[in-house]
């Protein structure tokens, strides 16, 4: 990991993948059989699941950052495992196609997340 301590790699990996489960299921589970739930109810029941991912990514960035890695290649790697997460969520729950666009903007954003550790 060119330089960065690997003692708080994979803790803040999981973690950060843990809370990306949490996040996804928040934000999209509705969409896939509660759409008939009134928004209000969507939104607490969402709520409650995000505070589990806020118990999960606090640590793991405080883990992270401790262990060297900057704020911004914490928020790069976030974004990647949200992405791959969501890819997850989008075929295996709500049932919808992966297509070419997927794949070349998951190409795009894993190369972002590979300049930011270049060099550190």
């Amino acid at each position: 990991m060119c330089g960065l301590r690997l003692n708080g790699l994979m803790p803040t990996i999981i973690l950060l993948i843990a809370s990306n489960i949490f996040m996804t299921t928040a934000w999209y589970w509705h969409l896939k059989g509660g759409m008939s739930r009134p928004v209000l109810a969507v939104i607490m029941i969402s709520w409650g699941l995000a505070f589990f991912e806020y118990c999960l990514a606090v640590p793991a960035n405080r883990i992270g950052y401790a262990s060297g890695w900057s704020g911004g290649q914490l928020k790069i790697v976030q974004e990647a495992i949200a992405l791959t997460v969501f890819g997850l969520f989008m075929v295996l729950v709500l049932k919808e196609p992966l297509g070419w666009r997927h794949i070349g903007a998951f190409a795009c954003i894993m190369g972002a997340a590979g300049f930011m550790f270049i060099g550190k």
